[in-house]
Formats: structure tokens, C-alpha cells, sequence
């Protein structure tokens, strides 16, 4: 178990996804993982993940029907979700899920830490140090970083990897409530309030018997977890008995490389694709990891190192109109709670509920019709002039 053609370091949706996908076309594969670290997310997956990536119905813990959206001020605009749902998992479970289906693929399994990465006569190695035990070396032809937003294959392997901006996600795992007394295990709760957080935003999403509680932020000196409690108190779940806590960074943008034109492709956070704006990552890593795989076999069928850029390309073709858009979205309404406060009380106009659920169900800007989008062109602009009040 010394040799493999790709090495995944990281066990997350975007490693699982890649390393499943690159057992399924023959290849020797070994995941890397450290166990037990669960990441803070709220844990929302689109129809088109479900549908795409063939999510079984277990694996969903709740199904949101409606979004709930909070202004500073405690007003709000509830959105329903219309032709279908949102649906929850629970990341403890459904990242094991990932890897177990990667395994059953034909992945190696390997539990331990990355170290750093060796190349001498023989070829690329992979240092790790198993859970307590000595460092180990396995020999690979390739290697797919995925081992998150600070990850330690891209800042030594990629430019810009040791740079990559990033806020910071805290959450509370509690026992939820009974429906009623401001708690619908059937909504998802989106707070816009600088006193939770200055520049990006607080939720609570429900889990089932459990709810994900949590805030992120990039700006220094915010104390995530009383902004957490504060959140906790404003929506009526101070009392909740606390499963777990988790905190972890989340990348503000995608890399502008994604590998080091020789044996290394990066993946998910460790590639810095998540959604501005919505700070949405399940879906962008698992496509992320595809992209990679698909990257990663070409490069292994053709020898050309260069075809590891595909990685990006492929990504970045879909996807990066969407990312522009959220990426103006979040600059121009989280800049300050009137702001904030104004974009909750767009979000109440049926053009911009419509157009935005949709994009998020499928993943692509929607094709509306000319005048839909001119409405919201001038709804935007009235706020931001402040020719609407925010109310």
C-alpha cells in the first residue's frame, strides 16, 4: 500500500467526490483524511446536488420549504421555496457518507494528518503521520489537495495559496425546539444584523431533531461565540441544549491557479470556491472535486502536466458569472445595516425572490424574462438611492 496514481489529502465533500470519482475510472486511489473534524456549515444542499450527485433520501435530516430573511431592525420577509425544497444534512454524518461511497469505489481509506509533500529519484511522496504513530511515506504519480480553507498542500504547492482571503464560521449544534415560539423546522432563519455580524450574517437552520446556530464574519476582534449566544437569545434558543461547537475558516474567493503544473490539483475551500454573498460550499466543493478527478484522469492519460489547469477551467466556465453576481451582491448590500436593512425589504419584491430561489435551485443565472430584470435593475438603484425607504 506504498504506490498509488492519485493521493487525496482531505475527506470532505470535495475530497470524497474525487477521490470516488477517480476509483470509478479505474484508478488507484488513496483518501487521506484526518477523522473527526466535523466542519462548521449550515448545511444546505440544492435539488441539483441531490439530483446530480444521487443523495439518498437518508442522508437528507430536514426539507426547508420556506426562507426566512432578518433585518437589523427584526423585521423580515419570509420566501417561500416553490417547486420543491431545500434540503439539510448534517455534515458528522454526511461527509462519512461521502468517503464510504468513495471506499466502496475502490478509494484506500487512510486515517491520518498531512505533513508535507517529497520528491526526489523515485518520484512524489506524500508524508503523514497516522494517529499516534510514526510519519509514513506513500509514493503517488498525482496528488488532489482538499484539505480546506488554509490548506497546507496549497501553500506549498500553488501560488497564492498561502494568501487566500477567508472569514470565519462558528456554529452551535443544539437540540431543537418544538415548532412554534418563533422555531419552524420547515425554515431556514437568515439574520442581516451587524450586532451578530459586521459584515456577513447569522442563521439558523434546522437539522431535524437538531439545528445548526452560527455566524461568520472577517473582520478581527468579533467574538463568535457570544455573537452566537446573542443570536441565540434574539431567536428564543438560549435554552437548547448544546450538542457540539465548531469554528473553521471559509475562503472569500476562488484561487486564481489551481495547480503547480506539475503533480498537484487543488479542490473545494483549498481552492477557495465558495459562494460569495451566501457563503454556500457543499455543492461548489463537490463539483469542485469532480472537476479535479476529471483533471487529474486526463492528466494521468495524456502526461501532459498542463491538463491539470482543466481543473479550473471546468469550474470556472460554469460558474463564474454566478460567483461575479453573488460577489457584487454581498459589496454592495453587507456594508453596513442600512444597507442590510434595505436588502431585506427588496427581497420582499416577488421579481427578486422568484429570480434568486431559482438560481439557487439550479445553480445558473436564470434567463427571465428582459422586463423582470429591468424592475430589479431599478429597485436596486432606488435603494441604494434611497428613493425607496428602508421599511
Amino acid at each position: 500500500m506504498t504506490g498509488f496514481d492519485v493521493i487525496v489529502v482531505g475527506g470532505g465533500p470535495a475530497g470524497a467526490t474525487a477521490a470516488g470519482a477517480l476509483a470509478r475510472v479505474g484508478l488507484n486511489v488513496a483518501l487521506l483524511d484526518r477523522a473527526g473534524r466535523i466542519k462548521p456549515c449550515g448545511g444546505a444542499v440544492p435539488p441539483r446536488l441531490i439530483r446530480d450527485f444521487a443523495v439518498p433520501e437518508d442522508q437528507i435530516v430536514a426539507k426547508i420549504g420556506t426562507a426566512r430573511m432578518i433585518s437589523p431592525a427584526a423585521r423580515h420577509v419570509d420566501i417561500p421555496i416553490e417547486n420543491g425544497y431545500v434540503g439539510m444534512v448534517d455534515r458528522e454524518r454526511f461527509d462519512e457518507f461521502l468517503r464510504v461511497r468513495a471506499a466502496e469505489a475502490g478509494a484506500t481509506r487512510i486515517t491520518g494528518t498531512f505533513q508535507r509533500i517529497e520528491r526526489d529519484a523515485d518520484g512524489t511522496h506524500v508524508v503523514f503521520r497516522p494517529r499516534g504513530g510514526e510519519s509514513a511515506r506513500l509514493s503517488t504519480r498525482l496528488i488532489v489537495g482538499a484539505d480546506g480553507a488554509r490548506s497546507n498542500v496549497a501553500r506549498g504547492e500553488v501560488p497564492g495559496g498561502d494568501t487566500i482571503p477567508y472569514v470565519i464560521a462558528y456554529h452551535e449544534i443544539i437540540k431543537a425546539p418544538a415548532d412554534g415560539a418563533g422555531y419552524d423546522g420547515r425554515r431556514c432563519d437568515v439574520i442581516y444584523d451587524g450586532r451578530i455580524s459586521p459584515d456577513f450574517y447569522g442563521w439558523v437552520f434546522p437539522h431535524g431533531d437538531q439545528a445548526s446556530v452560527g455566524m461568520g464574519t472577517g473582520v478581527d476582534g468579533v467574538d463568535l461565540k457570544e455573537a452566537t449566544a446573542a443570536l441565540r437569545r434574539a431567536s428564543g434558543l438560549a435554552e437548547c441544549e448544546t450538542i457540539r461547537r465548531e469554528g473553521a475558516p471559509i475562503p472569500l474567493e476562488p484561487l486564481k491557479r489551481w495547480d503547480n503544473g506539475r503533480d498537484v490539483v487543488l479542490a473545494g475551500d483549498a481552492a477557495g470556491v465558495v459562494a460569495p454573498s451566501s457563503g454556500e460550499g457543499i455543492y461548489y466543493a463537490m463539483i469542485g472535486g469532480q472537476a479535479a478527478a476529471t483533471a487529474a484522469a486526463a492528466c494521468l492519460a495524456s502526461g501532459r502536466a498542463k491538463d491539470l489547469a482543466l481543473a479550473r477551467k471546468l469550474f470556472m466556465k460554469e460558474h463564474r458569472m454566478v460567483f461575479r453576481v453573488l460577489r457584487m451582491m454581498q459589496d454592495t448590500w453587507y456594508r453596513s445595516d442600512d444597507r442590510r436593512e434595505r436588502f431585506v425589504t427588496l427581497c420582499r419584491d416577488v421579481d427578486v425572490q422568484r429570480l434568486t430561489f431559482e438560481a439557487y435551485m439550479n445553480k445558473k443565472l436564470v434567463r427571465a424574462k428582459p422586463m423582470a430584470h429591468l424592475r430589479i435593475m431599478a429597485k436596486n438603484i432606488a435603494h441604494l438611492t434611497r428613493l425607496i425607504p428602508a421599511a
